[in-house]
């Protein structure tokens, strides 16, 4: 009889280590989690982490408010008339669209994968050996990125309507250096020193993103011999349409980002928050640029002219329209259902929105003060998807490294999506929409795995005079191979359309939900052969 139950037992424990899951013990909040059946927990633990992701995008929202603010900014240039000897103000915008692209704009949107990675990293200091949840949600959002994000642009135009890249020459050069980043990190990881990352090889990393907004910047000047000698084409004064006069019609536009500016739709002011607005003047010239709505609102002005508007003021009305469940939006929906839906919407925002009603308004110094606490809340709310991801793993059986690439890269590059649709729909070429794409890509290299690895390998140097161990490293290889192809199919589909309907987004309406379509498939062999690669079934 005993030997019966020894058979049943190693007979039970080889089924475990067949299918790579055993009871897990980890819990999230309660110690009692562990009871439940792991079926209810993973359904559990699925559900608060897509409510992670609306936590993410209403701080992202955030986010994009105050990173309008620093970019907006310019400096007073004092000239004097030659002739009339006169003084003449200018004001220059302080960024370059360019950089502003690459740095501010893809590393923000980029930021929830980075900050994943970083916090992977930082859990795995002191073991010889990388985690692979960040590694792995970064080359997934890559994906995600390229052909998702690209599959909406694509339709985002009116039926038609054809919106083409102005300047080829910087896209060629971001270009260039997205898919060098992908190529260089398959070189380290199985030319250089396979399955290991030496402390040359995370520093070497780090470097080309700054040597990609030199090399960018150089372009957009059009430095010689640093450049492509290509002219730039037309490019418009303004590359963010004019809005609406909203004495005209109240409810036509509404910001979609900023909580403030959403008080202002709710009080009669209309004004777009744009986080594009970096683009609406052309670069060389000295006028200021497109105007947001930055002012408080109208219920804390009068005649004009600013009532009590101090930073106070505009601090509590956050609060207040965190825990204002109807809005005048909602108030006219004629459906009553629609109603409901709404209301029941906002009601899933206000814990997220309370609490990031903290975040200081996005006048304070240009709006830096914003920026840096919304990047601290976005580091809190990845961890917390670092903890979920781990329990998920842990009660299903699901490799992390599937996990990462699908459901978390999915879910941390929503901000990319928004951006990039954005984009797609409001300005009149295709530049940032497209841009946003590729240099976001090349920012989760150099910087999302590249910072990441560095601590890691600099721990390793002094504390164990040895490199950094590559779990899965096959498994890692084989997605950039596979992620490489698929890219290439992807920028040739992009590249044929440009010569034969002239322009990247929009056209015919069939031919640009085909070219959807493609990207999809294309995004669905990557997930697929991915996934089974990393599970060993191939």
């Amino acid at each position: 009889m005993a030997s019966i139950l020894n058979q049943t037992q190693e007979l039970q424990e080889s089924s475990s280590r067949v299918l790579k899951h055993v009871r897990c013990k980890s819990y999230f909040i309660f110690p009692g989690e562990s009871s439940l059946s792991d079926g209810l927990r993973g359904v559990l633990y699925f559900l608060a982490l897509a409510y992670c992701f609306i936590g993410l995008s209403a701080i992202t929202a955030r986010f994009f408010k105050s990173m309008e603010n620093v970019v907006k900014h310019s400096r007073k240039v004092v000239a004097v008339d030659p002739i009339t000897k006169a003084e003449v103000i200018t004001y220059k915008k302080v960024w370059n669209f360019t950089i502003a692209d690459i740095s501010l704009l893809a590393f923000g949107t980029s930021f929830p994968q980075i900050s994943l990675a970083t916090i992977d990293a930082i859990q795995n200091i002191g073991e010889r050996k990388a985690g692979g949840l960040g590694p792995g949600t970064l080359v997934g959002s890559a994906a995600f990125d390229l052909f998702p994000i690209h599959a909406v642009c694509v339709v985002m135009p009116k039926a038609g309507e054809l919106k083409k890249i102005s300047d080829l020459g910087v896209w060629l050069v971001e270009l260039v250096w997205s898919f060098w980043a992908y190529i260089w990190l398959y070189i380290i990881l199985e030319v250089w020193s396979p399955n290991v990352i030496t402390l040359v090889e995370a520093l070497l990393t780090v470097v080309q993103y700054g040597l990609l907004l030199v090399h960018a910047y150089a372009q957009d000047k059009r430095w010689p011999y640093l450049s492509l000698p290509m002219s730039r084409g037309d490019r418009p004064e303004e590359w963010v349409p004019e809005e609406i006069d909203p004495s005209k019609d109240e409810n036509d536009v509404h910001d979609l980002y900023s909580d403030a500016a959403q008080e202002s739709v709710e009080s009669g002011n209309r004004n777009i928050v744009d986080i594009f607005s970096i683009h609406s003047a052309n670069n060389d010239t000295g006028i200021t640029y497109h105007t947001v709505a930055d002012t408080p609102p109208e219920s804390l002005t009068r005649n004009g002219k600013a009532k009590n508007s101090t930073v106070l003021d505009i601090w509590k009305h956050q609060f207040v329209d965190a825990i204002t469940l109807e809005t005048s939006v909602s108030k006219k929906m004629d459906s009553i259902y629609l109603q409901i839906a709404k209301s029941f919407w906002q009601l899933l925002l206000a814990p997220w929105k309370l609490l990031f009603a903290f975040v200081p308004p996005c006048n304070i110094a240009h709006g830096w003060v914003a920026f840096i606490c919304s990047l601290l809340f976005i580091s809190g709310v990845a961890y917390i998807l670092t903890k979920l991801t781990d329990l998920i793993s842990c009660v299903t059986g699901i490799d992390p490294y599937v996990i990462a690439f699908t459901a978390l890269a999915g879910g941390t590059s929503w901000p990319d999506l928004v951006a990039s649709k954005i984009a797609a729909e409001r300005q009149l070429t295709a530049d940032s929409a497209i841009a946003n794409i590729t240099c976001s890509n090349s920012v989760n290299i150099y910087v999302g795995i590249g910072v990441p690895w560095l601590i890691n390998t600099v721990y390793n140097y002094f504390a164990y005079k040895e490199p950094l161990r590559i779990e899965n490293a096959k498994g890692l290889s084989f997605s950039l191979l596979i992620f490489f192809a698929t890219s290439v199919g992807c920028i040739v589909v992009l590249v044929l359309r440009r010569l034969i309907i002239g322009a990247e987004l929009g056209g015919p309406r069939l031919w640009a939900w085909l070219t959807s379509a493609y990207f999809m498939m294309l995004w669905v062999v990557f997930v697929v052969l991915s996934s089974l690669k990393v599970s060993g079934i191939i």
